[in-house]
């Protein structure tokens, strides 16, 4: 239930090349498993790239495959590589990539040959800092469109299956199934919110790239508009730069049988949805934040979603309170003491035992990762108590960063209970402290 930042790619102005055939089982093979990491309700997986293992965040919301921060995977070639320009969600301009044809995509028992990718230059783009792993890539269509692919959120495996009347009968036992539309490579839902105290139906992007619970585009329709009680916040990070927009509560989102109540929506800002073609009547997104709280089939083929719900079904959705986004910056050496293991020896004027206390500690350095402030919203907590964009954390309520991981962080300020925040940060090397509170203003 923890999100530091959307990380979505809605569209790329650019024509896909869709008639080669998606991953494909070796022989008699029909079903894989997959273990996979949940960050931020964003799914990650290991796949080889030309023999070169990278790792790439699962999107149903991208048609296509992507490749950045490939830095330290320089041993990784592409054929046939040749320059384009990105566009996507944003308030900039189209970033400079490459498209590569004829790469070969493989992982436990199943590959694609003869894929396209793109590659995007700009060192700028990089997922890892928000996320605190590291992250090469997208995948999307190509990883769903020929067999049955259930996502097992709280088993944290992917499970493929061969697209047979057998492993289908199997799901189909287990799962409500809900209807589907697969449109320009991207899966689609008709459902409902319910906000402002009036029931409105949507067509919503499916999109576990997104790890907000539901996006609205109050531009594409006058039903849909944003409650009276909101804040401004960034909303993540496309290719054509941030998104913004505002955040609120509302009354409920339904799809079928199930359906969750005050929960948050995200309305992105019209400057940031400028370069996206959307498909027909499309009014938003639903992302990670609800899907997580099911395990999963996806099939593309017979247009069909499989749905069961899991333990995290009936949790509280919450959001950060604090109104700061945290980014790793960079690692640093930090010197930590360790036990030192003591040897026990006999005494000859004792009955009890003794121990050799020569030593009880030594010291150990570590490489560990520095958290560093990405943004403050406007009028938060962080922001009245004074914090700025570039601050450096290095403690929070007294406990040094370097024990906690990026989602660790995440997760104290998106608490449920109004609590006390006490940060320490290096700022223009000097330290200073705050103290606020988070408050929930929705």
């Amino acid at each position: 239930m923890i999100k530091v930042v959307v990380l979505i790619f809605i569209s790329i102005f650019i024509t896909p090349v869709f008639a080669q055939k998606g991953f494909q089982f070796d022989a008699d093979v029909t079903k894989i498993k997959i273990p996979f990491k949940i960050i931020n309700n964003l799914v990650f997986v290991p796949i080889k790239v030309n023999g070169i293992e990278l790792n790439f965040l699962l999107d149903t919301g991208v048609s296509e495959t992507i490749l950045f921060s490939l830095d330290d995977k320089k041993e990784v070639r592409f054929f046939n590589a040749e320059k384009i320009m990105l566009k996507g969600l944003g308030n900039q301009t189209a970033v400079e990539g490459l498209k590569s044809t004829s790469n070969t995509l493989e992982f436990s028992g199943l590959q694609i040959k003869n894929h396209m990718l793109y590659i995007v230059l700009d060192p700028d783009f990089n997922l890892s800092s928000h996320v605190g792993i590291p992250v090469n890539g997208i995948i999307g269509y190509q990883f769903f469109r020929d067999n049955l692919v259930e996502i097992n959120y709280s088993r944290k495996k992917i499970v493929v299956y061969k697209d047979i009347p057998k492993n289908r009968k199997k799901i189909e036992k287990k799962f409500s199934t809900i209807p589907i539309s697969i449109e320009k490579f991207k899966p689609y839902l008709l459902s409902k919110v319910t906000l402002n105290d009036q029931e409105i139906p949507v067509k919503l992007l499916i999109d576990i790239g997104n790890s907000d619970a539901v996006w609205l585009f109050d531009d594409r329709s006058k039903l849909v508009k944003v409650p009276a009680k909101n804040f401004n916040d960034f909303l993540g990070k496309g290719f054509s730069g941030d998104i913004e927009g505002k955040r609120a509560r509302i009354e409920k989102f339904q799809m079928e049988k199930f359906e969750f109540k005050n929960l948050m929506a995200a309305f992105p800002d019209s400057i940031s949805t400028k370069h996206v073609t959307m498909v027909p009547d499309r009014m938003g997104s639903v992302g990670g934040e609800i899907i997580k709280r099911f395990d999963v089939v996806f099939d593309y083929h017979n247009q069909n979603l499989y749905l069961k719900k899991n333990k995290a079904y009936s949790d509280l959705f919450t959001y950060n309170k604090s109104g700061v986004d945290i980014q790793h910056n960079g690692l640093q050496w930090v010197q930590e003491t360790v036990p030192v293991e003591t040897i026990k020896v006999n005494s000859q004027f004792s009955e009890n035992s003794a121990y050799n206390t020569k030593a009880d500690f030594k010291y150990k350095f570590q490489v560990k990762p520095v958290y560093q402030i990405a943004y403050v919203r406007e009028n938060s907590p962080a922001a009245t108590a004074g914090l700025k964009k570039g601050d450096i954390i290095i403690k929070i309520n007294n406990a040094t960063t370097h024990k906690y991981s990026l989602q660790n962080i995440n997760s104290i300020f998106r608490s449920e209970n109004t609590r006390w925040i006490i940060l320490e940060v290096e700022r223009n090397n000097v330290i200073l402290n705050f103290k606020f509170e988070l408050n929930d203003v929705l």
